[in-house]
C-alpha cells in the first residue's frame, strides 16, 4: 500500500450533515480512525512526524480520516446538541454508510469509539483505543472534578490557537518551537477557542465505564507508559473491557505521533493482520556523508569549463578511492560533491577528513557534513531523513570543516576522535533543534 503525496479531502453528504475526509492508503477502506480534535485532517500533511506514522499505517491499512461536524472543513454541529459523544458515532456511522463499507477496524481516542463499538459491533471489526485516558480527551481531566473544570476550561479558552496545549499533549516535545506553531495553526483552523470549550465540557462529562463492559469486539488498548493519576485510571477502565489486549508502548504523550512510534504501530499492524511485521531489508542503519566543494562556481569561472572538468574528474577519482578504502558506499556524484554510506561511523569520520587532506594539494577545499540514522534503500539510491540531516548538516559545515551531527558522536565515543561543540543549530526541514560537533583535526 502506499500513500499520495498529499491525499484529496472529500466530502461525504449525509443524513447528519457533510463530513470531510481523507482516505489514506490503498483498496478498500478497512480502518476508521478518529483522531484528536487538535487538528483537522487537511493540516495532517504539514507536520512530518505524523506523516511519518501515516505512511507506516497505510503500508497495512487504508485509512478514513475525517472531521466530525464542529471540526476542520465538516459542517457545523450546534451547542444545544445534547448528545455529544452519540453525535460523534452518529457521524463515524454516516461516514461508513456513505462510503459503502459494511465492517471496519476503529482506531481512536477518547470514549467516542468505544461508544461506536458497543452500539454498532455489526459495523466494528475490531477496536483500538490509543494512549490516552478512556473517560475523557484532555488527559487529566476527569481527575479535576467539578471544581477543577471550570479553570480548565478559562485556561483552554485563553490558550487556544497559541499551541499551548503541546505542553499537556506532548511534555516529551514541548521544546519544539516548531510543532507549537503547527499545533497552534491546527488549532485556530480546527474550531474557534469557543467550541474547543464547549468539547472539553462535553467530553468531561461522559462517563464511559457503563459502556466499556459492552464493547464486544477484539479489543487492543495501548497505553503509553506512564504513572499520572489518568494514565492509572486508563489502565483501570480498560479492564471493563471483556477479553481486552493491552500493551505498554514506549513515552508519556497524549499525542500519539510523537516519539517512539515504532512499537504502537507494530501491536497495531499485528493485532488488525495477525502477523508481526515482516523485517524490512530495504531500511538500514547507515552513516550519510556528503561532500561539497567550496566556492565551486569561482573556481570554474577562473579555470575555464576545460581544467575544471579535468579537475572534477581527478576529484571523483579521489573520493571513489577513498570511499572504497574505508568500505564505503559511493552512492552518487551531486554535481561538485558526493553522497556516500558507511556501515560504521567511524570509518565515515576518517573517510570524510581523508578526502579533504586528499584534494587539498589539488587546490580543492570541501566541507563534509554526516549523520547517522535509518536509511531507505531505493535500488541504487537511498533515501529517508537521515539522508535530508546529513545535507543539512553538510551545508552548514565551513571550508575545510567535517560537521556532524550529535548522533554521530555518541557512537563514536571511545573511538579516539575528538570533537569540538559547534552549538545547537535549526536543520531547514527538519523538526527540533540539532547539536553539531566539528572534526577535530
Amino acid at each position: 500500500m502506499s500513500v499520495p503525496a498529499v491525499p484529496v479531502t472529500r466530502y461525504a453528504d449525509t443524513a447528519v450533515g457533510r463530513i470531510a475526509y481523507q482516505l489514506v492508503g490503498d483498496g478498500t477502506p478497512d480502518l476508521l480512525v478518529l483522531h484528536p480534535f487538535l487538528f483537522p485532517i487537511d493540516h495532517m500533511w504539514d507536520e512530518p512526524t505524523l506523516v511519518r506514522f501515516l505512511e507506516r499505517l497505510a503500508s497495512f491499512t487504508c485509512s478514513i480520516w475525517f472531521d466530525p461536524r464542529g471540526r476542520g472543513a465538516s459542517d457545523p454541529l450546534p451547542h444545544d446538541e445534547p448528545r455529544f459523544a452519540e453525535s460523534i458515532a452518529d457521524d463515524m456511522l454516516a461516514l461508513l454508510d456513505s462510503l459503502g463499507c459494511e465492517r471496519v477496524a476503529v482506531l481512536g481516542l477518547g470514549p467516542h469509539v468505544a461508544l461506536f463499538a458497543a452500539s454498532h459491533p455489526e459495523r466494528t471489526r475490531a477496536l483500538i483505543q490509543v494512549a490516552t485516558n478512556l473517560s475523557g480527551w484532555f488527559g487529566a481531566v476527569s481527575q479535576l472534578g467539578d471544581d477543577g473544570l471550570e479553570p480548565a476550561v478559562l485556561r483552554l479558552r485563553q490558550t487556544w490557537g497559541t499551541g499551548a496545549s503541546l505542553d499537556v499533549v506532548g511534555p516529551s516535545v514541548a521544546d519544539d518551537d516548531r510543532l507549537r506553531r503547527w499545533l497552534a495553526r491546527c488549532e485556530r483552523l480546527t474550531c474557534t477557542a469557543d467550541e474547543a470549550a464547549w468539547r472539553l465540557r462535553a467530553t468531561a462529562k461522559v462517563d464511559i465505564r457503563a459502556v466499556l463492559p459492552l464493547v464486544q469486539v477484539p479489543t487492543l488498548v495501548l497505553h503509553r507508559r506512564g504513572d499520572s493519576p489518568a494514565a492509572a485510571q486508563a489502565r483501570n477502565l480498560a479492564e471493563l473491557i471483556p477479553g481486552v489486549g493491552k500493551i505498554d508502548v514506549p513515552g508519556e504523550d497524549y499525542l500519539f505521533f510523537v516519539g517512539d512510534t515504532g512499537p504502537m504501530l507494530d501491536a497495531i499492524e499485528e493485532f488488525l493482520t495477525g502477523a508481526l511485521p515482516a523485517h524490512r531489508a530495504d531500511r538500514v542503519l547507515a552513516t550519510v556523508l556528503y561532500t561539497d566543494i567550496v566556492r565551486s562556481t569561482e573556481q570554474l569561472t577562473r579555470l575555464g569549463d576545460r581544467r575544471w572538468k579535468e579537475l572534477l574528474l581527478t576529484h571523483d577519482e579521489l573520493v571513489r578511492a577513498e570511499v572504497e578504502r574505508f568500505r564505503g558506499r559511493l552512492v552518487r556524484s551531486t554535481g561538485d560533491g558526493v553522497l556516500a554510506t558507511f556501515d560504521g561511523p567511524g570509518r565515515a569520520v576518517r573517510c570524510a577528513c581523508a578526502l579533504r587532506d586528499a584534494l587539498r594539494p589539488l587546490g580543492l577545499d570541501i566541507r563534509a557534513g554526516l549523520h547517522s540514522g535509518e536509511i531507505e534503500l531505493r535500488g541504487d539510491d537511498v533515501a529517508g531523513m537521515a539522508v535530508h540531516i546529513g545535507a543539512r548538516v553538510s551545508a552548514l559545515a565551513g571550508a575545510g570543516e567535517v560537521l556532524v551531527s550529535r548522533t554521530v558522536t555518541d557512537l563514536v565515543a571511545g573511538s579516539g576522535i575528538e570533537f569540538e561543540d559547534r552549538g545547537e543549530h535549526e536543520l531547514k526541514g527538519v523538526p527540533g533543534t540539532w547539536h553539531l560537533y566539528s572534526v577535530f583535526a
